[in-house]
């Protein structure tokens, strides 16, 4: 429908539940749910609006194959890890271990020795491990390539490599369809819930917005309170202040979402301004 050049808005979910719930009609079905969407579309003149993005495709569905590819290449390494302790209950190579080419070498030199069918079934994990592990990496590398070229200054900010940049880029669709960095705080959940209890003036965590987001965000506030300065004394003032290790946390990744919201949006208008250059 893009392609044909129709107007396409994104409507919430939960403007669509305000709408059904006060309909007529009861349950839950395509037709209902098609006039819900059109009568919150119709109430909320400012949705934003959907547009073509091959970038930020592309990220999302790499970078999800790679996790599918980790997910797949754990799965092998604690089969084989059950197989070499069945075979010598001392020989227990740690899991991070067996993602490196050394130690694959050792296990596979190691097995070649020994005459057993449970042998040739690690043996056989073993080489499946070595390949996804060859894949993984290929794919951090055209990550590391791609998002380089199109986010470059998402990857200046501390503690965002190309895992996560990419990551953020593929979930976030789009920087332009916020109208503000209070926006898309809300939307990736690092925007506080204030409770009030008496007097003191708190905030809660909040579950709302992309997990996946928020996830990509709390990495890089853990990095930076490692080993960015900046953020260390910022951490400090929040203690001084009384503040919790975990509410000095989410005040951290209340900031880096509007850091990662202004990179973005300038990387946005980057990549606007160069396709009107080669447009002209």
């Amino acid at each position: 429908m893009l392609a044909a050049g129709e107007r396409i808005v994104r409507v919430p979910p939960k403007l669509m539940a305000h709408s059904r719930d006060s309909a007529r009609t009861y349950g839950k079905s395509d037709p209902i749910d098609a006039l819900a969407v059109a009568r919150a579309a119709l109430r909320e003149p400012d949705l934003p609006i959907a547009h073509l993005d091959d970038v930020a495709r592309e990220l999302r569905l790499l970078v999800d194959h790679r996790e599918d590819l980790v997910a797949e290449r754990t799965r092998h390494i604690n089969r084989l890890r059950w197989h070499l302790h069945e075979i010598d209950p001392a020989w227990d190579p740690d899991l991070r271990a067996l993602t490196t080419f050394k130690h694959l070498d050792i296990a596979a030199g190691r097995l070649a020795t020994l005459d057993s069918v449970i042998a040739r079934i690690a043996s056989d994990l073993v080489e499946r491990i070595r390949q996804l592990t060859v894949d993984i990496n290929d794919l951090r590398v055209e990550l590391e390539a791609r998002t380089e070229t199109s986010a470059p200054n998402l990857r200046q900010i501390h503690g965002i490599g190309p895992l996560a940049s990419a990551k953020l880029i593929g979930e976030v669709a789009g920087i332009g369809r916020f109208r503000s960095r209070h926006a898309f705080a809300r939307h990736n959940g690092t925007a506080p819930t204030p409770v009030w209890s008496g007097h003191p003036d708190r905030h809660r965590l909040s579950r709302a917005g992309n997990r996946q987001i928020n996830a990509a965000i709390h990495r890089i506030a853990l990095t930076q309170a490692r080993s960015h300065p900046a953020a260390r004394a910022f951490l400090e003032r929040r203690a001084d202040q009384g503040a919790t290790r975990k509410e000095a946390i989410r005040s951290l990744k209340r900031r880096l979402s509007d850091v990662v919201y202004r990179a973005m949006l300038a990387d946005a208008n980057t990549a606007q301004r160069h396709a009107a250059v080669l447009a002209a």
